[in-house]
């Protein structure tokens, strides 16, 4: 038993091989802590789904141990399973976070229902002690405030989390990332260092957040109508840029899009967006405005489908409607998988007759990510004896493990793990100790972990190929078919007239509800299961399409 409970263990849940769904489980003994809970979007391969959440499932069973879940910044990729998992774990469960962040929190909170959480404010250079684990928080820059990093202290050595990074020299809110508490760190020791890699294919260093002011500015000084910006509704930064632009050039500033609405107002009433309410006017408003006096603050620059920016695309949205003259500022680089859903947003905004810019054509976006060579410091201040990329596709941690290599870490003290891998430590030893639960659990509506993969290969299916339901009567007795069958298809082209199979279709059906019934078959899933396989072939052989084929059998 005394050797279980020396044992410090970490568990990437989610965050590795992947943008998005970040969680970590740090463990020692009887005491469990979480770090970052965290969604990741959907895209094409998976219709119909809303959200994607990490499998916690060894979270839930070990919940007895669970002493608190700490979140390092109020992006929705670290924020947003903390609704479910507080459902399954307690609501009760402690969530630590900075102001900004447990504020953004909150209003998730209160969208699920949860009444009495138990939120516990942190900052930069505070201490908290859960369980057997100290933590120390630090500052940190990224494209959102109030961001921290943690030094995890447990008995066997030091822990480094440096969450989402990176090194401004400029910050817009003038929080310069604490590089005195990660050079204390390293001089005290630490045994492992989590690092974000979400940038490390980029190389040298990634520009400051304050450069991209200068050039909203401009854009919006040579706007002859109205300008309509388009970023992350939690990227404060960067909204508290465009609304230092828009009042510099003497437009309104227009807020527009859910998200964006609750941001703005909860990172004003914190103190982290700064606009007086003479310059700040609701949608409703904007007809007694001229043109040139219009910054609409928009969502949608992922190309999200129901987003403002995309309503206004498609001529849909309820206050406003693009317009020739119009310029519209997409102030954010697509996240991987997205590409396409943008260029189609910037193509129907361009065919209404905006002038759209962009991160390929202007200016308007820079990176919250470390870039190598901030990586490469990040790894020479800490001086990990163990190090573990986190946060990125494989690309960016094994282009990580790289620079670890770079400074001097041999390939035995660098870990490429997965999600699920439990990494086990001493004070001089490490190793992957064994894989726990891991994977994806889909929302969809009210539904949670109901959308398996099955029903993910049904709709993708029923996407590329379509449907065709056969309705066939037999008689109860014998089998044998009453009736001609009905074909009835959607979303696959079967044709009519002389053109068509539908006809040489149901005479296939005929044929194999003939022979089943000669080989005296009555059960019905028999019969099913003869029809499906045998149009099935049919519509390849004619059409090269496997729709979805769907039998009825009903009995007179």
């Amino acid at each position: 038993m005394a050797k279980k409970k020396n044992r410090l263990r970490v568990i990437p849940l989610g965050g590795l091989d992947e943008i998005g769904k970040n969680m970590t489980v740090v463990e020692y003994g009887d005491d469990m802590v979480v770090i970052d809970a965290g969604i990741m979007f959907p895209d094409e391969d998976h219709p119909g789904v809303d959200l994607i959440l990490p499998d916690y499932t060894y979270v839930v069973r070990h919940k007895d141990k669970l002493r608190g879940i700490i979140i390092t910044h109020g992006h929705e990729d670290h924020t947003g399973a903390v609704p479910y998992l507080l459902k399954d774990v307690g609501e009760r469960t402690p969530v630590l976070g900075t102001r900004l962040t447990l504020g953004l929190v909150q209003v998730k909170l209160d969208e699920h229902g949860l009444k009495k959480p138990r939120l516990r404010e942190i900052r930069g250079g505070s201490h908290v002690t859960l369980g057997a684990l100290g933590f120390d928080f630090f500052a940190v820059n990224h494209s959102i405030p109030d961001g921290v990093g943690v030094v995890i202290r447990t008995p066997l050595g030091n822990v480094l989390h440096t969450g989402d990074f990176k090194f401004d020299q400029t910050p817009v809110d003038h929080r310069l990332t604490d590089y005195e508490a990660i050079v204390k760190a390293g001089k005290q020791g630490v045994l492992l260092l989590l690092s974000d890699s979400t940038n490390a294919d980029s190389p040298g260093i990634t520009r400051s957040e304050t450069e991209v002011g200068a050039s909203l500015f401009e854009i919006m000084a040579h706007a002859e109508k109205r300008v309509i910006v388009a970023s992350f509704a939690s990227h404060i930064h960067r909204v508290q840029q465009i609304c230092d632009a828009a009042v510099d050039c003497d437009r309104k500033v227009v807020v527009t899009g859910r998200s964006m609405i609750n941001n703005t107002r909860i990172a004003r009433e914190l103190g982290y967006l700064e606009i007086d309410d003479e310059n700040i006017c609701d949608a409703y408003a904007m007809g007694d405005l001229a043109p040139d006096e219009i910054c609409v603050l928009s969502t949608g620059s992922q190309g999200e489908p129901l987003s403002a920016l995309a309503r206004m695309a498609n001529g849909d949205h309820r206050t406003v409607q693009i317009e020739a003259g119009d310029t519209v500022i997409i102030s954010a680089s697509p996240v991987p998988g997205n590409e396409k859903a943008v260029l189609r947003v910037i193509n129907r905004l361009a065919k209404a007759g905006a002038h759209v810019k962009h991160r390929g054509s202007a200016d308007v976006h820079v990176s919250g990510h470390a870039s190598a060579e901030e990586l490469k410091l990040m790894l020479n201040l800490v001086k990990p004896r163990y190090f573990v990329p986190v946060h990125g596709e494989t690309r960016h941690l094994q282009d990580h493990a790289g620079h670890a290599a770079s400074v001097g870490l041999t390939e035995d003290r660098i870990f490429l793990l997965e999600n699920g891998d439990c990494l086990e430590l001493g004070e001089r030893t490490a190793r992957i100790a064994e894989h726990v639960d891991s994977g994806v659990v889909y929302v969809d509506g009210l539904s949670v972990g109901d959308v398996g993969q099955v029903v993910l290969r049904d709709r993708q299916l029923l996407a590329r190929d379509g449907i065709i339901t056969v309705v066939m009567t037999v008689d109860a007795q014998t089998g044998r078919p009453t009736g001609e069958p009905e074909l009835v298809a959607r979303g696959v082209v079967l044709g009519t007239g002389d053109n068509g199979i539908v006809e040489e279709a149901r005479a296939r059906v005929a044929k194999t509800l003939a022979k089943t019934a000669k080989e005296g078959v009555t059960d019905h899933q028999v019969i099913k299961n003869a029809v499906r396989e045998s149009l099935s072939q049919f519509v390849w052989e004619r059409i090269r399409r496997r729709p979805m084929i769907i039998p009825v059998v009903m009995e007179v």
